[in-house]
């Protein structure tokens, strides 16, 4: 708990706002979705509506994404002043590598968030990687809202990882949007297993998977997602790597009581054993 006010000691330096800001758990495709535009992609035309809400309705100062894709020993925060764009993936045509984000960081912020939680150290030795500029480039097109990434750290259980993002809460008063990005299911040797073949149709078990996960988030019972690898049985089929899955525990420590969650997304994935279900609490 002392962790917690000291946290609220240091964003109480930055301009209460009066709206809290919201949080999201989003999907952020596969890269095969890169080069799709808005109307062949529907995922990313959601996101686009999305972003012009967020906008509309919130002063958002910075955005911290807690991405999938960076994995390291140790949590770090990237406090560099531009964001590099990382194409992780490859095998790709180049069309694929074309798309351009140039974001700019919140340093100060990461410093700080840094210094106030231990268990964070600063890097610059990162970026933006395709677990969010894919999305943010749609969500904030003009990469006008500065923008950094929070590690995953592979050693953490999943009870640790859910109470380092309720450590974040206060800077929900400040204006700053807390993203998770990951897949509720994500399961990329099935996957592959059928595209292979030309086959794009699920098999049937995700939509008894999502149904269950919409269930837990909707009556709150975080317990369960948490321990998802052995609460439902088809958990280990649906997240064989914790990657994917524990960016959602991040956004669900940020629920404040009573707080609605709202899916703004839950149409089928663009590919097999995958899901893209995502939600905006608050």
């Amino acid at each position: 708990m002392e962790k917690l006010g000291n946290f609220k000691l240091f964003t109480d330096t930055l301009s209460k706002q009066s709206k809290k800001t919201p949080v999201l758990f989003t999907s952020h495709g596969s890269p095969m979705d890169i080069p799709l535009s808005k109307s062949e992609r529907p995922f990313w035309a959601t996101l686009s509506k999305l972003g012009v809400e967020l906008k509309e309705n919130y002063d958002i100062k910075a955005a911290v994404v807690i991405s999938a894709h960076w994995e390291t020993k140790g949590t770090f925060i990237n406090s560099a002043p531009l964001q590099k764009q990382i194409y992780d993936y490859y095998g790709f045509p180049k069309h694929f590598y074309d798309p351009i984000y140039n974001a700019h960081g919140a340093p100060e912020i990461a410093k700080e968030i840094s210094k106030i939680i231990p268990e964070i150290s600063e890097t610059v030795d990162w970026g933006l990687d395709h677990g969010a500029w894919p999305m943010l480039m749609h969500l904030f097109p003009k990469a006008d809202v500065p923008v950094f990434q929070m590690s995953l750290d592979f050693n953490a259980t999943p009870q640790q990882h859910f109470y380092l993002g309720k450590q974040l809460k206060s800077l929900r008063n400040k204006g700053i949007l807390i993203i998770g990005s990951g897949a509720l299911i994500h399961n990329i040797p099935l996957a592959m297993k059928k595209m292979q073949l030309g086959d794009i149709r699920p098999y049937g078990w995700e939509t008894e998977y999502d149904f269950w996960l919409k269930q837990q988030i909707d009556t709150r019972n975080f317990t369960n997602l948490i321990n998802y690898k052995t609460s439902h049985k088809l958990g280990n089929l649906a997240a064989p790597t914790p990657d994917h899955f524990v960016p959602v525990l991040y956004s669900l420590g940020l629920v404040e009581k009573d707080e609605e969650i709202k899916y703004f997304y839950d149409g089928l994935a663009s590919v097999p054993a995958f899901s893209e279900r995502s939600f905006i609490i608050g």
